[in-house]
């Protein structure tokens, strides 16, 4: 079964419909690609993507293990290339909590994050930084 149907809007707009959910997702060309940049671009998602992946899988890893990290955000920046314009960095910083961890809770948050499968998926070239500030 498909995952998502995406409308082209026009305006280099689109609609993506998540399937199962019926949850949708704007995008727009950014500013500097001839865009109006009103909403997430196809390389902000793909970011994102990681941070949201990241948090996820840490939070699984953080609940089988009996703690939680509620409450973590992280804010992701991404970089563009050129010839051929693409994303070759992406930094995630994340931000817990006030909360203490012991030293083998943050050995799994950084770990299970690391190893998400949207970090596993991205091309070698990318760079990803990661800062965990706790």
């Amino acid at each position: 079964m498909a995952t998502s149907k995406i409308t082209y809007n026009g305006g280099l707009r689109t609609t993506s419909v998540h399937l199962k959910s019926g949850s949708e997702i704007l995008t727009d060309a950014p500013v500097d690609n001839k865009g109006k940049g009103e909403a997430f671009s196809p390389t902000d998602l793909l970011a994102t993507s990681l941070g949201n992946c990241m948090l996820t899988i840490a939070g699984i890893a953080a609940a089988e293990h009996g703690f939680s990290i509620d409450g973590t955000t992280a804010e992701v920046t991404k970089v563009m290339g050129e010839q051929p314009r693409r994303v070759v960095e992406i930094i995630v910083d994340f931000q817990f909590p006030d909360q203490q961890y012991s030293d083998k809770q943050k050995a799994i948050i950084e770990h299970s994050a690391r190893t998400c499968p949207v970090a596993h998926s991205l091309h070698p070239d990318i760079v990803k930084t990661i800062r965990f500030n706790y």
